[in-house]
């Protein structure tokens, strides 16, 4: 590709690049006229006239080259060359270029010579030149900034570029079309694109300050909600109390009683059993209930477990089921704390109670409650049938709770004193064994203690119990109020007992007995729960109806052997 020869210098001669010397003569060109050079990429340059001499004058605005007519006389003018790369033209002798056709300006000559066609004159420069600019394709991405359509974007000028002073210091007619001097700091678009730079990391430095305080608060709020404050949580203690509680306290009653207090473990052909016991004296005798003992009878054993952990073997001294209790006896234990018991007559219904026991193996267990009622009679037993396991008793009602494994254990009251032995809890269909139930509904029976000392005496001291009778066979069948002597005994004999109590009272068969000691009866029961509830010897008063007619007689307990 040919090289772009300097405008204005003739094909004959190119100066050197000092400008001293004509340079080298080159072959003349055959063409009737000198070829245009291509071109300048600048726009708003206009070319001297050939037929006018002209002269180079230093340019009075930076950046552009006047041309200038030489005098006559003086030596050879020179024209400005076209700019390559910014750097001014080399001088070239006027007389060496030949006449070149003048190009044609892109504007209208300016009578008032107004930049940059004439002398800087004191008018505003014209606008610069705007090249059409192909249009973007409908729904091109334009970036942020992007001047308006046809504006061609000017390149950023080079850092460190020093800014022209002077009224036309901001202008270059050799700079491209529309392009602006770039003031220091950067332009507008730059000094927006800061500013906008500037915007955005204060809010993200808001949303992260907002972000960290939200989690502040919350966990804050958290706290405060929680534990009521920042702090770690320290739960308020009261001292433990010092000293003995009140020995009319539960735990005072409880802390006396105990130490006398044993479960048992029996077992035997029939099964095994599991109850509780107290001792009675210090010769290692302990009460419990007939029923809780009975596997034992033969070969069985029983295994005493006291209040401290220590075991001991127990052999049965003797029983009876009428009455549901027994007495067993452990050798070579010292240190044995028994109870001391009380006066069943004297207990009022509504005086605190506390039972103790190992309901459910659970021993040493402690309950409390009232007493519910007096002479409760109750039945309880009979598994056997025959009536011989059935048990009597005018029983003390309590609401303390008691379970299965409570059996022969200690209801004792505020001082410690036995009053009662635990011995049924009432059951779907009515008062049953506590090993026979699921378990307290609230209703309780003890045996009372006045009657249990008297059984458990004669259990020591002879084996067996006495039964106090009156000697008449009651007919259980009867189904009206009070108890009827039946019409013969079991084995065939008479229902009166030739020489009894009863006979000696002219109480014959078929007669009713409605109360005793002026209490009502209104069954056979009843009345055999009565009258166990005395000693033998003891009177009784009773009230017979015979063929509608009532008679009050008066007896004397009589003793059966109930072997």
């Amino acid at each position: 590709m040919d090289k772009a020869k300097p405008t204005g210098t003739p094909d004959g001669a190119v100066p050197d690049a000092t400008g001293d010397s004509p340079g080298v003569p080159a072959e003349p060109d055959t063409s009737a006229t000198a070829p245009q050079a291509p071109e300048a990429p600048t726009v708003g340059l206009t070319k001297a006239d050939p037929a006018e001499p002209v002269e180079a004058a230093a340019p009075s605005v930076p950046g552009q080259a006047e041309d200038a007519v030489p005098p006559a006389a003086e030596p050879p003018a020179t024209v400005p060359g076209p700019r390559v790369g910014g750097t001014p033209d080399a001088a070239v002798p006027a007389q060496q270029q030949p006449p070149a056709e003048r190009p044609r300006p892109l504007h209208a000559p300016d009578p008032y010579s107004t930049p940059p066609y004439g002398e800087p004159g004191p008018w505003a420069p014209a606008p610069p030149v705007q090249r059409p600019v192909p249009t973007p394709a409908h729904g091109t991405y334009l970036p942020p900034g992007t001047p308006a359509q046809g504006t061609p974007v000017p390149p950023a000028p080079e850092a460190g570029t020093p800014r022209q002073g002077g009224e036309w210091g901001r202008y270059d007619p050799w700079a491209v079309p529309g392009a602006l001097v770039a003031e220091p700091g950067g332009g507008p678009g730059e000094r927006r694109r800061e500013r906008r730079a500037g915007r955005g990391r204060l809010v993200g430095a808001a949303l992260v300050l907002a972000l960290v305080a939200g989690s502040v608060g919350g966990y804050v709020g958290m706290r405060l909600e929680r534990h009521g404050g920042l702090g770690t949580v320290e739960l308020e203690q009261a001292s433990g109390q010092t000293g003995e509680r009140a020995p009319d306290s539960v735990a005072g009653i409880a802390a006396r009683t105990l130490p006398g207090v044993v479960t048992l473990h029996v077992s035997g052909g029939d099964g095994g059993a599991l109850g509780t016991g107290f001792v009675l004296d210090g010769r290692g005798h302990i009460l419990t209930n007939h029923h809780v003992v009975e596997s034992a009878e033969g070969d069985g054993s029983i295994r005493v477990t006291f209040n401290g952990g220590e075991t001991a073997r127990a052999r049965l001294v003797g029983g009876d089921p009428g009455y549901d209790l027994a007495v067993v006896k452990v050798s070579g234990v010292s240190g044995l704390t028994p109870l001391p018991l009380g006066d069943s007559d004297d207990v009022r219904v509504g005086d605190p109670v506390v039972a103790i026991g190992a309901p459910f193996d659970l021993a040493n267990t402690v309950t409390s409650g009232i007493i519910s009622a007096k002479e409760r009679p109750i039945t309880a037993g009979g598994e056997k049938g025959d009536g011989t396991d059935i048990s009597y008793v005018d029983a003390l009602q309590t609401d303390a709770p008691i379970n299965p494994g409570n059996s022969g254990g200690p209801l004792v009251d505020e001082r410690a004193r036995v009053i009662g032995i635990n011995s049924a809890i009432h059951a779907a269909g009515g008062p049953a064994r506590q090993d026979d139930s699921a378990g307290s509904v609230g209703l309780g029976f003890a045996i009372p203690v006045n009657q249990a000392k008297r059984v458990a005496e004669e259990l020591i001291n002879e084996g067996r119990a006495t039964h106090p009778v009156i000697g008449v066979t009651l007919d259980m069948g009867y189904e009206g109020e009070g108890a009827k002597v039946g019409g013969q005994a079991a084995g065939g004999g008479p229902a009166v007992t030739p020489g009894g109590p009863a006979d000696r009272t002219d109480i014959a068969a078929g007669d009713v007995i409605t109360e005793v000691d002026g209490v009502p009866v209104t069954s056979g029961e009843e009345l055999i729960i009565k009258i166990r509830s005395h000693r033998p010897g003891d009177r009784l008063d009773l009230t017979v109806e015979r063929d509608g007619e009532s008679r009050r007689v008066t007896l004397e307990l009589g003793s059966s052997d109930p072997s």
